[in-house]
Formats: structure tokens, C-alpha cells, sequence
């Protein structure tokens, strides 16, 4: 195998989010800084996050208020989110002619509402600060020496540098590198990794019913879950229905809670379409509905309350003698059965979607082996691990880009 020539400050292995912003940082402290990046370009990821608009972080300029959306690893980001936090993640784009806009739940995108600007951003700040990037150079291993790494091999070439930043991701969307190279690596270097498991991530349904109506909103509702007949949760939101099962903001940041339930048996949920409104006072408006249209046919009448897709599924559910029934002949029991499924809308939870799916996974070194300080690895002395290779959970709604920006700018200054 071939030795390049040059010996760096800093290797980077990885170019997304957190790897670029540590490569820029480290190079523009006048660091000798080399990337590595596995594919054709940088930020491929990136380029999809928030449905190609880019979720860039969440405005929440209380650092503490902030840490408790990352549960038990919150104790371990106070330094590295005190050095970089939100506010100056605004700073950093809004300096490179980057506006940013808040939109609902906090989030925060690029005012282009366009990822590749972003992805623009960072390659233009690398370039400046003049970060050496090699491109489809996939790396194959690292060499130990003395209890550091003294080399990185790609498939020809071995390069050499005092200190390594990883960045290579976790496993969500393999499709754009992300295959969790670096969680072997890591494990053979000595450090313990948990195994992943997609956290944010649509909840999968083989409801006979669910595939007809893929596509349909449900813009204001109760989900509630249920473990083994007993209520577990509920939440009050939207709701998209897929192919598959369910989606939506609210459905992903509920996902971690489902598997819980999952691992402990049987889950099921029921759906309320009309949350703020109880049953008897569903009941009047359904009656004011029927006087009106006391002629027509209940299939032809009953979207005027409900999408129609959901109003034929629950139609279907209630098991009408005559699905052509008019008004004027239904029964109260059949009236009160169809109002008890537009507030219990049953259904089954048969697990969650997959990495290709998820929007976040767990997995990869617990912080307790790193110095957060630095994002310095406790087991090798010139290791700094950023972004996805650690193990830390936290909702969507800009909170993982959030981590990249933070540990790869403090891996940056202290590499």
C-alpha cells in the first residue's frame, strides 16, 4: 500500500454535517486538515434532511431547556452545547449569507427553504479555510500504535496524521453512505457500541383498511396507545396515513415509546377524530347532519364531518346491513356506533419501519467514553467522535443537526 507523502494535523473521516464543521474549524485554527468522504460529494444526506428543506436546528436559546429534549445525555452536553449552541448556530450561517427563518414547533430552515444551501454553505467554508478533501476514498481501516491511531488506509493509500475526527454517521438512510462503518471500527479500537435501532421512524399498520386510504391527513387528532389491552400514552395532532401505516412529526417523535411497548407485547391504538369535541356533543352535530339531509345517502352525507376515505373506512367498520342506507332509516344502536369509531378509530401496531426509513437512529458509543469537553474518546488518546457514531436519543424537529453542528465544532477547536 501506498504512504502519502503528507502528514496531517487532522484526518476528518466523513463529510457531512458534523464532519465538515469540524474539518473547517480545525483547519481554520491553521490545522493541516485532510477529508475523507466515501462519495462523489459532501453532505449527502444533508441534501434530504426535512424533505430537502433542511431542519437546521430548533430555536430554543435556553441551553438547558434545550438538553432536555436529549433525555439521559443532556448531563453530558452542557460543555459542548456552552461552547456552541443554538445562537451560534444562527451566527455561523446568517455571517455566510445564509438567512435562517423559525417556522412551526421551533424548527428552523434556511429562508431558500433548500438543503443544498446548506450543503453550499458548508463546502464553501471548507474550501476557505483550505480543508484537503479526498472524494470516493472509502475507508478500510485504522492502524493502532501504542494506543493511538497512527494511519488511515483506504483501499490504495495509507495516510498518516497526529489526530483523527470520526465522522461517519450512524445507519439511517444507507442509501447515502450512512451504513455504520464506523461502529466496527470503534468496537475493534476497545469502545463498547450500542447496536442501533431506528428511533424516529413511521409505525407500520397491516390493517386491512390502511392501504385504501394512503395519503389522508388527519390535521387535528387524539392517538392514544395501547400495551396489552392497558392505556399507555396518547398524543394530539397530526396524522398522515401511508401505505404502510402512519407518519407525521407526530407519529415519528412517538416511535421510541411504541417499541418500548412493542418489546412488552401486543400494541394497539385508537384514533379520536374529533379530540376536542366529546360524545355527546358529537352526537347532537351528527343529529343536526341527519335532519338535514334526512333523504341522502349516510355514504354521501358522512364526509361532510370526516375525509371520505375515512368516513368510508369507518362505514365499513360499523358493518351496515346496507352500505346504500339513507338517512332517515338508521337506527340510534347504528348512530351510536359510528359515533363511537369516529372517537375510537381502532387499530393495530404491528412494529416500526426500518433504518431506510427512520429519520433518526440510536446507537454507537455511549457518552460515558467520551470527554464531552473536547469530544475527545477516553480509549484512544487521538480520537474525536462527532455527530451520529454517538449514542444519543432526541425527537425530530431539528435537534440532530443541532448535535452536528455543536460536537463537530468543539471536536474542531480542540483536535
Amino acid at each position: 500500500m501506498k504512504v502519502h507523502p503528507t502528514h496531517y494535523d487532522v484526518i476528518v473521516i466523513g463529510g457531512g454535517p458534523a464532519g465538515t464543521m469540524a474539518a473547517g474549524t480545525a483547519a481554520k485554527r491553521g490545522k493541516k486538515v485532510l477529508l475523507l468522504e466515501k462519495n462523489a460529494d459532501l453532505g449527502e444526506k444533508l441534501k434530504i434532511t426535512g424533505g430537502g428543506r433542511c431542519n437546521i436546528t430548533n430555536y430554543e436559546l435556553d441551553n438547558r431547556a434545550l438538553l432536555e429534549k436529549y433525555d439521559s445525555s443532556a448531563p453530558f452536553l452542557h460543555s459542548p452545547f456552552s461552547q456552541f449552541s443554538v445562537k451560534d448556530t444562527f451566527t455561523f450561517f446568517e455571517r455566510r449569507k445564509l438567512p435562517l427563518v423559525t417556522q412551526a414547533r421551533n424548527r428552523v430552515f434556511p429562508k431558500t427553504e433548500n438543503a443544498k444551501d446548506v450543503q453550499r454553505v458548508m463546502k464553501d467554508f471548507i474550501k476557505k479555510e483550505g480543508v484537503e478533501v479526498k472524494y470516493q476514498s472509502p475507508v478500510k481501516d485504522l492502524q493502532i500504535k501504542e494506543g493511538k491511531i497512527s494511519a488511515v488506509d483506504t483501499q490504495s493509500v495509507r495516510y498518516t496524521a497526529d489526530s483523527v475526527i470520526l465522522s461517519t454517521g450512524g445507519v439511517t438512510y444507507p442509501e447515502t453512505g450512512s451504513t455504520g462503518d464506523g461502529f466496527a471500527w470503534l468496537r475493534r479500537l476497545g469502545h463498547q457500541v450500542e447496536s442501533p435501532s431506528p428511533d424516529i421512524v413511521p409505525l407500520r399498520s397491516n390493517d386491512f383498511w390502511i392501504k385504501d386510504i394512503a395519503g389522508t391527513t388527519l390535521s387535528f387528532m387524539k392517538i392514544t396507545f395501547f400495551s396489552r389491552d392497558k392505556k399507555a400514552f396518547s398524543k394530539t395532532g397530526k396524522i398522515l396515513f401511508t401505505h404502510f401505516g402512519l407518519s407525521s412529526p407526530l407519529i415519528l417523535n412517538s416511535s421510541k415509546q411504541v417499541k418500548d411497548l412493542l418489546d412488552k407485547g401486543p400494541v394497539t391504538a385508537e384514533i379520536d377524530c374529533f379530540p376536542d369535541t366529546d360524545e355527546g356533543s358529537l352526537d347532537e352535530r351528527m343529529l343536526k347532519l341527519f335532519a338535514a339531509n334526512k333523504n341522502k345517502k349516510l355514504k354521501n352525507i358522512l364526509p361532510e364531518m370526516l375525509p371520505k376515505k375515512i368516513a368510508e373506512v369507518i362505514l365499513d367498520l360499523a358493518r351496515l346491513e346496507n352500505s346504500e342506507v339513507k338517512v332517515n332509516t338508521i337506527t340510534t344502536e347504528e348512530r351510536k356506533c359510528i359515533r363511537h369509531l369516529i372517537k375510537h378509530l381502532p387499530l393495530t401496531i404491528d412494529g416500526l419501519m426500518g433504518f431506510d426509513r427512520a429519520v433518526i437512529a440510536d446507537g454507537g458509543v455511549p457518552l460515558e467514553e467520551i470527554d464531552t469537553k473536547e469530544m475527545r474518546s477516553k480509549v484512544i488518546k487521538n480520537l474525536f467522535l462527532v455527530g451520529d457514531v454517538l449514542h444519543i436519543n432526541r425527537p425530530s424537529g431539528g435537534y440532530s443537526l443541532q448535535l452536528c453542528w455543536t460536537t463537530g465544532y468543539v471536536a474542531g477547536m480542540h483536535v
